[in-house]
C-alpha cells in the first residue's frame, strides 16, 4: 500500500518552497492553489502576502517564479494580473502519478495522519413501529459516513440507537398478556419481515384502541410500565419478544437496503437504563442540573421559550420518569468513557437541533465531553414529495419505506429491462436491486444532508442527469470496452502527448484522496457523489473524443486510453461502494 502525493500536493510544495525563498518572512505561507479554467492550477496566495510585506505584489511573483524549476512536474507558470501565477503541469506528471495510482488497491489515497475513534449513531427506527420515508436519511447519511471514515484509517463503532423503551410498552405488554398468542407465528419456518411487522401493527392498534376506551386496562397498562422499569422478570421477557419480533423487520429492511447492520451495534434506549440514576446524580450533585417544580433541569441563557423565560433540558421528569436527555448524556458517557470515542457523530434529523445543542453543553459541563473530544449532529432535511411538501400517501399517510424501496426497484426493473440484450430474468432481477436502491441512495446523498430534498422515482432511475444509474452505465460501459478490447491491455505511456479531454479527466482522477479527506473531515458525503457525477461526465467527454477501440488509435495512444478507462472505472467503484451503492459488471 503506497500513498500517492496528488499533482495539486507536489505543486503546492513547489510555489510555497519559491515563495519561502523570496520571502524569508512568509515563511510556511499558503500559496492557496486552486484548479483554474485559465491553466491547470492558479496561485492565488502572492497578493495578501505582498500586501502585508509592503511589497509589489507583480514584482514577487515575478521572482517566485524564477526560483521555480520547471520540466519534471510544471511545463508553464506565467504571472497573471496584479500576480496571481497560472501554472501547466507537464502530461508526463499526469500518467505518471496516475500509474502509481494504479499500483495500489489504495488508488494511492493516503490514511488520515492521525485516526481516532468515531461513535457514529444513526438508523434509529422504533421497536413496534413501522421504519418510514424518514428513517431513510439516517439510514443512508449514516452508512455512507461509517464507509468513508473507515476508509481513511478512522476506528469506526456503529451504534443502532433504537426507541425500544418507554410508557407504549406498558400498554403493548399488558396486552400481550392478556392475549398470549397475538405475536404466534404461523410456521416454525423464517418469519418475513411482512409478517413479523403486521403482527405488530395489528397488536399495536388493538392495544391502543383498548387503552383509549377501557379505563381498567388503561390502569393495569400503567402498574405495567413500572413493573417494565424495576425489571420484573415476566414483564421484561415480554418486552423483549417486542424488541426481537420488531428485529426481525428492521433487519428485512435494513437487508433490502443493502446495508449491513450487527446486532451487537443495536444498542436502544434500554441499553442505558443502569446509568440513568447515577446520571441525574452526578448532573445533580455537580450543580450542572438544579430541581426546578420537582423536576431535574438544566438552564441555559441562550435558549428562551416564546414567553421570554429559558426553555429548560428536563433530565427527569417531576414524576420521576426519564426524559430523553437522561438516556442520551447516559449514552455519551458510555460512548466517551467505555468506547473511547474521540468523535460522536448524531445522524439525526435538523428538527432535534436544539435537544442535541442543550444535551451537548450539558455533557460539556458536565465533564463527560472534554477539549479532546467532539460531539456533532450531522442534522438532514426533510424529504418531500413532488410538490415540495413533506412526503405523504395520497391518504396523507406517512411513506412507509418498504413500499418505497419497492417501487424503487420495479421502476429500475423496467429501466434494464429496456436496455438489456443479453441477461437472464435472474440477472435482471439481480441488477433491478443494484440500480433501484442505489437510486434511492444517490438521490438521498447527492443533496447536501441539512437540506431537504424531493422524492421523485421518475428522476432517480433516468438514465441522464445527475443520478446513480448513470453512474453505473458508465462504470458498466468501461467494463464492456475492457472486454471488447481483444489483446490490447490497459498500460500507461507517461512518454505521450495527452488530449484535452484526456488531461481534463485525469486531473479529476488525482484529486480522488484530496476528496476523501474533505468529506470524512467535513462529514459531507454528497461531496463524493459530486465528485464521482464529475468523473462520469469527463469521462463521456473524454470517450466522445478520444477513441479507445475503433476507430483504432495506434497501440500506445489505445493503450494509454484503456490505463484511464480502467482506472476511471475503479475509481467510480470505489466511490460508489463508498456510498454503499453497487456497481455492476453488466447493465
Amino acid at each position: 500500500m503506497a500513498s500517492v502525493p496528488s499533482l495539486a500536493s507536489s505543486v503546492h510544495q513547489r510555489v510555497a518552497d519559491a515563495l519561502a525563498s523570496a520571502l524569508p518572512e512568509a515563511g510556511g505561507a499558503d500559496p492557496l492553489l486552486r484548479r483554474s479554467d485559465r491553466a491547470d492550477f492558479q496561485a492565488n496566495g502572492i497578493l495578501a502576502l505582498a500586501k502585508k510585506a509592503k511589497a509589489n505584489p507583480r514584482e514577487l511573483a515575478t521572482t517566485v517564479v524564477e526560483g521555480i524549476a520547471t520540466g519534471d512536474l510544471i511545463r508553464e507558470i506565467e504571472v497573471s494580473g496584479p500576480g496571481f501565477l497560472n501554472i501547466t503541469i507537464t502530461d508526463r506528471a499526469i500518467i505518471e502519478t496516475l500509474a502509481a495510482r494504479a499500483g495500489d488497491d489504495r488508488l494511492g489515497v493516503p490514511l488520515a495522519a492521525n485516526p481516532g475513534t468515531t461513535v457514529i449513531d444513526y438508523a434509529q427506527p422504533n421497536v413496534a413501529k413501522e421504519m418510514h420515508v424518514g428513517h431513510l436519511r439516517s439510514a443512508v447519511i449514516g452508512a455512507a459516513m461509517v464507509e468513508i471514515l473507515e476508509f481513511t484509517g478512522e476506528k469506526v463503532v456503529r451504534r443502532h440507537h433504537i426507541g425500544d423503551w418507554g410508557t407504549q410498552f406498558g400498554m403493548l405488554i399488558q396486552y400481550l398478556m392478556e392475549h398470549p398468542h397475538e405475536l404466534d407465528h404461523e410456521s416454525d419456518e423464517e418469519v418475513s419481515g411482512e409478517e413479523a411487522m403486521s403482527n405488530l401493527g395489528r397488536l399495536y392498534k388493538a392495544s391502543r384502541a383498548l387503552f383509549d376506551s377501557d379505563e381498567e386496562f388503561k390502569t393495569r397498562a400503567r402498574a405495567r410500565v413500572v413493573d417494565l422499569q424495576a425489571g420484573e422478570p415476566e414483564t421484561l421477557a415480554l418486552w423483549q419478544r417486542f424488541v426481537d419480533e420488531s428485529k426481525i423487520y428492521f433487519y428485512s429492511v435494513f437487508d433490502k437496503l443493502d446495508m449491513d447492520i450487527q446486532d451487537a451495534d443495536v444498542v436502544g434506549e434500554s441499553g442505558y437504563n443502569d446509568m440513568l440514576v447515577e446520571t441525574c446524580k452526578l448532573l445533580e450533585d455537580s450543580g450542572v442540573a438544579v430541581r426546578s417544580n420537582g423536576a431535574l433541569c438544566v438552564f441555559f441563557d441562550e435558549y428562551k421559550g416564546p414567553d421570554g423565560n429559558p426553555t429548560p433540558l428536563i433530565v427527569q421528569k417531576s414524576d420521576g420518569g426519564f426524559g430523553y436527555a437522561a438516556t442520551d448524556l447516559s449514552a455519551i458517557r458510555d460512548r466517551v468513557g467505555n468506547l473511547k470515542a474521540s468523535s460522536l457523530i448524531y445522524v439525526v434529523d435538523a428538527r432535534q437541533s436544539l435537544h442535541f445543542k442543550m444535551v451537548f453543553e450539558t455533557a460539556r459541563r458536565a465533564g463527560w465531553l472534554g477539549d479532546d473530544v467532539k460531539a456533532v449532529q450531522l442534522a438532514f432535511g426533510t424529504v418531500l414529495g413532488k410538490d415540495g411538501k413533506p412526503f405523504k400517501t395520497r391518504e396523507g399517510e406517512t411513506v412507509r419505506l418498504v413500499d418505497l424501496l419497492d417501487e424503487a426497484v420495479e421502476r429500475a426493473a423496467s429501466v434494464v429491462r429496456e436496455k438489456a440484450r443479453d441477461l437472464s430474468e435472474a440477472e435482471i432481477a439481480e441488477r433491478a436491486a443494484q440500480v433501484g436502491i442505489g437510486a434511492v441512495k444517490y438521490a438521498d446523498l447527492s443533496t447536501s444532508a441539512a437540506r431537504d430534498y424531493k422524492f421523485d422515482l421518475d428522476q432517480m432511475v433516468s438514465l441522464t442527469g445527475d443520478t446513480s444509474v448513470y453512474l453505473q452505465y458508465a462504470y458498466a460501459r468501461i467494463q464492456s470496452i475492457l472486454r471488447r478490447s481483444g489483446d490490447r491491455r490497459p498500460v500507461a505511456h507517461p512518454e505521450l502527448e495527452l488530449a484535452p479531454a484526456e488531461r481534463a479527466l485525469g486531473l479529476h482522477l488525482d484529486q480522488f484522496g484530496e476528496l476523501i479527506a474533505e468529506a470524512a473531515a467535513e462529514y459531507a458525503p454528497h461531496k463524493v457523489a459530486a465528485y464521482l457525477y464529475q468523473l462520469a461526465s469527463l469521462y463521456t467527454t473524454f470517450y466522445d473524443q478520444c477513441p479507445v477501440v475503433k476507430p483504432e488509435p495506434e497501440l500506445v495512444v489505445g493503450e494509454n486510453r484503456l490505463f484511464l478507462c480502467d482506472l476511471t472505472a475503479r475509481t467510480l467503484s470505489k466511490g460508489m461502494a463508498l456510498l454503499g451503492i453497487r456497481t455492476p459488471e453488466k447493465l
